[in-house]
């Protein structure tokens, strides 16, 4: 039998300005120069107790996501069939999309290089992930 066991320290977020404006990826646009209001990322944590952050290592996920990515996955999430979700699989930590087709059930990677995972009864599906913070190779 597989255990895991997380051990983080809190993370106390600072406020950081949303600017109102949104940035267009095609031709550059005047900036503007006003901000909307202070954004703090527990904003987006429903469960604290329950959300844990991972970085990611490897590439199965690419494009979506690249190694090196920070993910936050909460725990108390149900995932559903199209989420990307942290599961345990033959003993071991995994991100991929969970499908489900009738009692089917499959871990799939977003890079075609890699093969699907049927899920069987050792898989668990550890969380669910909400945010991946990317940052540019360097």
């Amino acid at each position: 039998m597989f255990s895991f066991i997380a051990r983080f320290a809190p993370i106390r977020f600072l406020p950081r300005p949303l600017a109102l404006a949104r940035v267009p990826a095609g031709f550059p646009s005047p900036a503007e120069d006003y901000i909307d209001r202070q954004l703090d990322l527990n904003e987006f944590i429903e469960h604290p107790a329950a959300t844990f952050f991972f970085r990611l290592e490897g590439d199965s996920m690419e494009p979506l996501m690249r190694d090196g990515d920070l993910l936050v996955v909460d725990r108390a999430k149900t995932a559903r069939s199209g989420h990307v979700v942290v599961a345990v699989h033959n003993g071991e930590l995994t991100v991929k999309r969970l499908r489900q087709s009738g009692k089917d059930a499959w871990l799939e990677p977003e890079n075609p290089n890699y093969p699907h995972l049927p899920c069987s009864g050792d898989t668990e599906i550890w969380g669910v992930v909400l945010i991946n913070l990317h940052w540019p190779s360097q």
